[in-house]
């Protein structure tokens, strides 16, 4: 598997790039990570609705990916793995269990557990510490290959989820590792290690 590190990158940008790779992985490229984070944006997957943005004054785009509206900004780490499912029984739904697992070891790694989709409902996907949710996941697949991902909130930023209800949830609900460990981290080869294993 190829792996980019696009570091801080336009989420437009960055979007263009996965269309054009998962494209080629359709053609039988080598399976794709992306590793990035974004300046400050919130996406409209195809379950938003106009209650999902209570006050959001910044960017929006509406994207392919499941999910409500998502904030994308520069303390996260995200990864995009654009893989054939194909080849993976065609099982979208262990997939997405399987990037939760990348998230829950690589925070396992900092001495905190974590657990995906407590209650076993669309609306729980993603990683929680506690009650508190601590990674974001939402996948479109196009012909079997993958797209869009997984966003780990790794730098505390208060403003990040203010005016959303990201994943269909109050601000409230979303944390960081600074915010649990009281300290800066850097997890993302961690995390692009974890995720290789998908």
């Amino acid at each position: 598997m190829e792996i980019k590190r696009l570091g801080l990158i336009d989420y437009r940008q960055a979007y263009k790039i996965q269309e054009a790779m998962r494209d080629e992985v359709i053609s039988g490229a080598p399976e794709k990570l992306i590793a990035c984070s974004h300046n400050p944006i919130v996406t409209l997957g195809r379950q938003s609705s106009d209650a999902d943005l209570t006050g959001w004054s910044g960017e929006t785009l509406k994207v392919s990916r499941g999910g409500k509206a998502t904030y994308h900004g520069p303390g996260q780490v995200i990864l995009y793995p654009i893989i054939n499912l194909a080849k993976r029984n065609n099982d979208i739904h262990k997939y997405v269990r399987d990037l939760e697992l990348a998230c829950i070891n690589t925070l396992k790694e900092l001495g905190i557990n974590a657990i995906g989709n407590p209650d076993g409902t669309e609306k729980t996907t993603g990683v929680w510490v506690g009650e508190k949710k601590i990674a974001s996941i939402g996948v479109a697949v196009k012909r079997w290959v993958t797209y869009h991902g997984i966003a780990l909130n790794v730098h505390h930023d208060p403003l990040a989820f203010s005016g959303i209800n990201p994943c269909g949830f109050s601000t409230s609900t979303m944390t960081s590792l600074e915010e649990i460990l009281g300290k800066k981290v850097d997890c993302q080869e961690s995390f692009i290690n974890y995720a290789l294993q998908v």
